[in-house]
């Protein structure tokens, strides 16, 4: 009798597994391109619309890139751990349309989001330039993150609040700021991801889960509905010093809910 000793990688089915390999893949292409002075992530990582660096491909590209190891690690593990199930339950074709309609979806949400966040930095820049006082640039540094950074300088500035060098300093200041948030790329596939969790959540609700930490056990939907919730109220918190994108994450979320809806409406295909 032979027995054939399988590979992990030959347990896991076919569009997770080349998921897994791609992803993998580039965060490695990033680190070796990175060595050679050349910014993948900024390359294939998706840019505000209204940024120089924006390319249309970055709705795609950008979810094949992660930040280091640990974000990577936990994207896949997730992906692994809920996507298998979902390709087997759903088939390849279904899945992967899935997968790429979250994740374009987190993108154009969290886009939008990103809009009206930059529209309320924009405003901010332009009432400091018009009232370019040491407070207004304390208040802008602490609402958009940085205040840190300067304390020192604001103390100096405080202490010389006319001199037109410190003001033109601050108003430079706070319009770089302005750039740099519209100009930093998004990477992951957290979108995607957040989208798996909906789903597995939505088809099989009352599957046992059992959490790290704490160490217990809950059923998917609550899993699901707790972590969502969680999501939203971090995405509204706004943290200055968080760059988490939260709203890609919710993003992907809904964009599943409506997809999985539609697909049930067609009873025919859906099963």
């Amino acid at each position: 009798m032979n027995f054939q000793r399988q590979s992990f990688l030959s347990n896991i089915p076919e569009v997770v597994k080349n998921l897994l390999i791609i992803n993998v893949i580039m965060l490695l292409a990033t680190m070796v391109m990175e060595s050679r002075g050349f910014d993948l992530t900024n390359f294939l990582g998706i840019h505000h619309y209204s940024s120089p660096d924006f390319k249309p491909y970055q709705l795609v590209t950008y979810m094949f890139m992660h930040g280091g190891f640990t974000h990577l690690f936990f994207n896949m593990f997730a992906l692994y751990m809920f996507g298998k199930v979902l390709e087997t339950f759903w088939g390849p074709k279904r899945f992967l349309l899935y997968y790429m309609v979250t994740g374009i979806g987190a993108a154009i949400i969290n886009m939008l989001v990103q809009t009206y966040a930059l529209s309320g930095m924009e405003e901010a820049v332009n009432y400091y330039v018009q009232n370019p006082t040491p407070s207004n640039f304390e208040l802008f540094l602490d609402s958009y993150g940085g205040g840190g950074n300067y304390m020192q300088f604001i103390a100096e500035f405080t202490e010389n609040a006319q001199n037109n060098e410190y003001i033109a300093a601050t108003i430079e200041k706070a319009q770089q700021m302005l750039v740099i948030t519209r100009d930093v790329p998004t990477v992951g596939a957290s979108g995607s991801v957040f989208g798996i969790l909906l789903a597995f959540g939505m088809l099989f609700p009352n599957t046992q889960l059992m959490l790290l930490i704490p160490p217990i056990p809950i059923k998917a939907k609550y899993f699901v509905i707790i972590y969502g919730a969680i999501e939203l109220y971090s995405g509204i918190s706004n943290n200055p010093g968080d760059n988490v994108a939260h709203f890609a994450h919710l993003g992907g979320m809904l964009f599943g809910f409506f997809l999985i809806l539609y697909w049930k409406k067609d009873t025919t295909n859906f099963y």
